[in-house]
C-alpha cells in the first residue's frame, strides 16, 4: 500500500497522522488505549485491522478527537458514481424534516404505505442501494409533510418512525455517510416515536439509534436508552422487537468492554426467537438465524475470532432466509472479517468478503471496518501473488494494493 496519501484511505493511516500532528509517541497513544506499542505500530501499518468499535473508541480518546474522525471515508470515496450527491439529498431532506419545513406533498396514508413499503423491499431485502438513495429524499419530505397537514397523524408517525429506523438510517450507514448525518436520521425517528407515545415506536427508535451511538463511542448513552425502554411480549410483533433490543444489549456490553453482561440479554434473546421461530415483523428478521449472527457479531468485537468463525459456519446452510440480500452480506463481511484473522484462512477471508461485495457492493467498498480488513489482507501478502479478486476489491475501495 502507498506510504502516505493526501487523505490516508485506512483507518490506521489516519490515525497515525493525526497522532503526529498531536505531537504524540505510539508509546503514549498505546498506553492511553490500553494496548500495546507494537499492536498500535501494526495498526497504523495496515497490518492488523482496527474493525473493532471498543479499540476505535478507546484510540480515538487517547487523541482526542471523534471516533467518527477515524472511521470517515477519504476524499475522493471509493463506488461513488451517484453515492455522495444521493447522500447530500438524503441530507437535505433529514435537515427539512427535523426542522418542520420538509417541502414535500400531502399523500393518502395508503399511497405512503405503499411507498415505504416498496422501500422496505428495496433496501432490507433487495439490497438496492442506489435505487432507494434516489427515491428516499422525496419519500421523507412526503411522509413528514403528510404528518404536518394533521390527518392520519397515528398511522403516519408509526410510518415515519419504520422509515427512519429500517430505511434511512440503515441506507446512510451503507452509503459510507457521516455518524453525524445519521445521528440527524435518528433524531427524526426519534422525535415520531415520542409523538406516538407507544412501546413499539419507541423500541423501535431506540434500536435505529443503537449502531449509530456505538459507532460514535458513545456506549453510557446508548445504555442508557435501553435500559428506559420497555417492550412487552404479549404479540409475535412485539417479542421480535424486544428480542433484538435483548441483542443490541448484548452487542453493546461487547463494544463498551463489558464482557461479563454479554451472555444474559443474548440468552433471553435466543428464548425469544425459540418462541417466535424465524419471523420479520418491523423487518427486523428475528429468529434463530438473527441470534445466531448477533453472537458472532459479539464474540468478534470481543476478539474471539475463532469462535465468530465457528458461530458463522454453523448458520451457514440457512443465512437469513427472511432479510434477503443485505442480511446476506452482513453475514460474510462477519465471516471475512473473523477469518482474516487466523492462520491459514486469508484466502477464505477474502472469497467471504467478496461474496458479500457480490451482493451488495457497498457493504465492502464503503465499510470502513470491511476496507480495514481488506488492507490488513494486503498488507500480509506479496504483491506478486494477490489473487484477482483480493486485487479487484482492493481496488473498487479505493485502497491502494
Amino acid at each position: 500500500m502507498a506510504e502516505e496519501a493526501d487523505d490516508p484511505a485506512t483507518i490506521g493511516r489516519r490515525l497515525r497522522r493525526i497522532r503526529h500532528a498531536r505531537g504524540k509517541s505510539l508509546d503514549v497513544i498505546a498506553g492511553l488505549a490500553g494496548i500495546s506499542e507494537g499492536h498500535l505500530s501494526r495498526i497504523e501499518r495496515g497490518e492488523r485491522a482496527l474493525d473493532s468499535a471498543s479499540l476505535i473508541a478507546g484510540l480515538a480518546n487517547a487523541l482526542e478527537v471523534a471516533p467518527s474522525e477515524l472511521t470517515r471515508l477519504p476524499v475522493p470515496a471509493p463506488a461513488n458514481g451517484e453515492m455522495d450527491s444521493a447522500v447530500a439529498a438524503v441530507s437535505g431532506a433529514v435537515m427539512a424534516a427535523n426542522r418542520d419545513q420538509p417541502g414535500g406533498l400531502v399523500l393518502p396514508i395508503e399511497a405512503l404505505r405503499e411507498q415505504v413499503r416498496a422501500a422496505l423491499d428495496a433496501y432490507c431485502r433487495d439490497g438496492l442501494v442506489r435505487e432507494v438513495g434516489a427515491a428516499l429524499p422525496g419519500l421523507i419530505r412526503d411522509v413528514h409533510t403528510s404528518i404536518a397537514a394533521g390527518r392520519d397523524v397515528a398511522d403516519l408517525l408509526d410510518l415515519a418512525v419504520l422509515l427512519h429506523v429500517q430505511v434511512t438510517v440503515g441506507w446512510l450507514r451503507i452509503a459510507g455517510a457521516s455518524v453525524e448525518l445519521r445521528e440527524h436520521a435518528v433524531l427524526l425517528a426519534r422525535r415520531a416515536a415520542e409523538r406516538r407515545d407507544t412501546p413499539t415506536a419507541r423500541g423501535l427508535a431506540v434500536y435505529g439509534g443503537l449502531y449509530v451511538a456505538v459507532a460514535a463511542g458513545a456506549f453510557d448513552l446508548a445504555q442508557g436508552e435501553l435500559d428506559a425502554v420497555s417492550v412487552p411480549t404479549n404479540s409475535p410483533e412485539s417479542t421480535q422487537l424486544a428480542g433484538m433490543l435483548a441483542l443490541s444489549r448484548s452487542f453493546l456490553a461487547a463494544a463498551a468492554g463489558r464482557p461479563g453482561d454479554v451472555a444474559a440479554p443474548l440468552d433471553h434473546a435466543a428464548e425469544l426467537a425459540e418462541r417466535t421461530g424465524q419471523g420479520n415483523a418491523y423487518w427486523l428478521g428475528f429468529g434463530p438465524q438473527e441470534v445466531g449472527q448477533w453472537r458472532a457479531f459479539g464474540v468478534l468485537e470481543l476478539g474471539e475470532h475463532e469462535r465468530a468463525v465457528s458461530i458463522t459456519e454453523s448458520l451457514q446452510p440457512k443465512i437469513h432466509p427472511l432479510r434477503g440480500d443485505p442480511g446476506q452480506a452482513a453475514y460474510w463481511v462477519t465471516y471475512g472479517r473473523a477469518l482474516a484473522r487466523l492462520r491459514g484462512r486469508r484466502d477464505d477471508a477474502a472469497r467471504a468478503l467478496r461474496r458479500a461485495e457480490t451482493l451488495v457492493p457497498h457493504a465492502v467498498q464503503r465499510n470502513s471496518l470491511a476496507r480495514e480488513v481488506l488492507g490488513e489482507l494486503v498488507a500480509h501478502a506479496k504483491p506478486d501473488s494477490l489473487s484477482r479478486e483480493l486485487r479487484g476489491m482492493v481496488y473498487r475501495a479505493g485502497l491502494s494494493a
